[in-house]
């Protein structure tokens, strides 16, 4: 990964004191985001890096609102999946996409976080919890997180058993679908020719480290058995919170969740992060 080129972004949208990032992939995939530093009261060392959803990006008003929500607690770096926003290549939907969690986790560490806690929503939950679970693309030891938080995250594949999964399968599996997905700025590479490996398969390879299940009871995505399938398959040490009325995601994640996420992270520091 070459080293990250920072400048201030052009977007007057953007939480205080952001910066874009540069770097790429370990497979070679240029990607672009965003480094939120740390406000006033938060802890040195701590670090989120947050992994968005399908069709998001670091510029979308409510990643950037959770991104702002998560700095008040620490640094955060949030770069756009391949085939999204900025970054070059094209979407895989949950497979080549580790690769780039894991640069993300490497620049974290490059920008001095000590401590990184991977918080990633929806697809990016799934990635969180296969990048942190040793699925190929993962990274050595500098791209490996310190804890996980999975947010409106699946278990399984191929789940069409709502109504916005079927348009998902339709945006990904069918050609106007695929011309859809493009206006709605994300770029779909080729079809899977292998099956990686589900989120409810790797992660029991996170433990020791913590992590932290989070999903909405309204989700219109994915329905309640799918956080209790990763806890269950996780083990003893992976914590569930069902949250009353949310629905799916960044757009569901109030400042507040946001907020007691970022304590939940600080929490699993060890006594090398100080607070500020």
């Amino acid at each position: 990964m070459r080293a990250p080129q920072l400048r201030a972004p052009a977007d007057l949208g953007a939480p205080a004191g952001t910066r874009t990032v540069r770097t790429t992939s370990g497979d070679g995939v240029p990607l672009v985001g965003v480094h939120v530093p740390a406000g006033p009261a938060g802890t040195r060392g701590l670090g989120f890096v947050v992994a968005h959803g399908f069709t998001g990006s670091s510029a979308r008003p409510d990643v950037r609102r959770v991104l702002a929500a998560l700095a008040v607690h620490g640094d955060v770096v949030a770069l756009d999946f391949r085939g999204h926003g900025s970054s070059g290549g094209t979407a895989s939907v949950g497979d080549t996409e580790v690769a780039d969690v894991a640069a993300a986790v490497e620049l974290a560490r490059g920008l001095g976080c000590t401590h990184v806690v991977t918080v990633g929503f929806s697809m990016g939950a799934s990635l969180v919890v296969r990048q942190a679970g040793g699925a190929p693309g993962s990274g050595g030891a500098a791209a490996r997180p310190d804890a996980v938080v999975s947010v409106s995250g699946p278990a399984r594949w191929w789940c069409r058993d709502t109504p916005a999964m079927r348009r998902v399968s339709w945006l990904c599996e069918q050609p106007l679908g695929r011309v859809v997905a493009r206006g709605l700025g994300v770029r779909l590479g080729a079809a899977w020719d292998r099956v990686p490996s589900s989120p409810v398969e790797v992660v029991h390879r996170i433990a020791p480290r913590p992590l932290l299940v989070v999903h909405g009871a309204r989700d219109h995505y994915f329905t309640l058995e799918h956080p209790r399938a990763l806890v269950a398959a996780a083990g003893p040490g992976a914590e569930l919170w069902v949250e009353d009325g949310m629905d799916h995601a960044e757009s569901a994640t109030t400042d507040e969740l946001a907020g007691r996420i970022a304590s939940w992270g600080a929490r699993t520091a060890t006594p090398a992060v100080v607070p500020s």
